[in-house]
């Protein structure tokens, strides 16, 4: 068996590392001219780090990454409403890591040229179109750099996991709307910056509509570290007012950015000086897509965010799509037909992520921030008066559950 995979981002290259690991070969076909370590922090919850942990990772995250220790909830104002531990000092098997995207993609990128081979990923390859048969299917890559004729290959499946704007998504589905857009931008960005707390701890202030993310994404060294930050606030009705054009990852000015962030409050933490001391600002839309009636077509599968785009909350993306990295692989090494293995993986992962994609529209485990808000415009003098601890953590719990970590245990910090 050959997998054809489009698309060389984490979800791509944990699936050709998972399916190099059961035997089955894979050649990754990736648009960009070459791989680089884009974007800023991320999150990935313990169930995937399980996951890359049985591809011999582990020791490498460690290196580029941090073990996330805790994380706590505010309103806009920085009152505490829930605080967690988290990864293995909560119970897990196996850390949650804070750590740079471009940092986790460049280290799957690598394990694959090293573990695969050096034409393992082939860049400056766009999906440009595809036919199936009985035997298998052939899949054209149009060259993406100088717009020549690019390479025709065949192979027994194709994996696309080519992002929200996928191209494969797009052949099954050619009347899907633009993305959804919930009307609140992002603006992201990561500086150094002098050690917060215990240096391994998480902020979350403020609820969906409006929020303030922080948390750090490299070791401490010298009394600092980089600390990675994500403004969240609602600005337009999505109801009439389509997302902006063409500003995926588009770098803005400090002066549109700052005034949003100047509303939120994080304890003993200086956003102001964080925010200005910031050297690149990126714009995102907060967007995803309605969940799918069926992903896998044949012998052709979608994978990671051309699947199931999510709203950036609850840390789960990349964590989703790694999962689906592993399941996707273990069907395909069953020695079923390959038809069968797309539709086992399908069956498994689709309902799961579709519940995650509808539950981040809520808020995720961050609603209860939401909830507190509603509740108290105003601020409390005691947490307890305003929901109880049994109600917040219901909250909370519910969503890892539907995450996927449910019967790990949560120590409580809260009082």
């Amino acid at each position: 068996m050959k997998v054809l995979i489009a698309g060389a981002g984490i979800g791509g290259l944990t699936t050709a590392l998972m399916l190099h690991a059961r035997g089955i070969p894979a050649q990754i076909y990736e648009t960009a001219d070459e791989v680089r370590e884009a974007g800023v922090g991320i999150n990935v919850l313990p169930h995937a780090i399980r996951e890359l942990e049985t591809l011999s990772l582990l020791s490498d995250l460690d290196i580029i990454g941090l073990r996330t220790k805790q994380l706590t909830y505010y309103t806009r104002s920085g009152q505490e409403v829930w605080s967690e531990l988290r990864g293995t000092h909560a119970g897990h098997e196996v850390p949650q890591f804070s750590i740079h995207r471009g940092r986790l993609q460049n280290l799957l990128y690598r394990t694959v040229l090293d573990r695969l081979g050096p034409a393992a990923v082939q860049t400056g390859r766009r999906l440009n179109g595809f036919v199936q048969e009985e035997m298998g299917v052939t899949a054209h890559f149009a060259n993406s750099i100088d717009g020549s004729s690019g390479v025709t290959v065949r192979g027994d499946v194709l994996i696309c996991c080519d992002g929200i704007h996928s191209a494969g998504r797009k052949v099954f589905y050619p009347n899907e709307k633009s993305p959804s857009w919930n009307g609140v931008m992002m603006w992201r960005g990561a500086v150094e910056w002098p050690v917060w707390q215990d240096g391994e701890s998480m902020a979350i202030g403020g609820g969906l509509g409006g929020k303030f993310v922080l948390y750090p994404i490299t070791q401490v060294k010298d009394g600092r570290q980089f600390m990675n930050w994500v403004v969240n606030v609602r600005v337009k009705d999505p109801a009439i007012s389509p997302p902006p054009a063409n500003n995926w990852s588009r770098k803005v000015s400090l002066a549109l950015v700052l005034p949003h962030a100047l509303r939120f409050n994080i304890p003993d933490f200086d956003i102001e000086g964080l925010v200005r001391a910031t050297p690149t600002i990126f714009e995102y839309p907060m967007a995803d897509r309605d969940p799918l009636p069926r992903w896998t077509f044949g012998r052709i599968s979608l994978l990671g965010d051309a699947a199931h785009p999510m709203y950036p909350v609850g840390s789960n993306g990349a964590s989703q799509a790694i999962l689906d990295a592993r399941c996707l692989a273990d069907n395909l090494a069953q020695g079923e037909h390959p038809r069968a293995a797309l539709w086992a993986y399908e069956k498994n992962r689709l309902p799961m992520t579709a519940k995650v994609v509808m539950d981040n529209r809520d808020g995720g485990p961050e609603g209860v921030i939401d909830e507190v808000e509603k509740l108290a415009p105003a601020g409390f003098s005691n947490i307890n008066e305003v929901m109880t601890y049994k109600d917040r953590e219901a909250l909370v719990k519910g969503y890892a559950a539907t995450a996927g970590f449910k019967d790990v245990k949560i120590d409580r910090i809260s009082t």
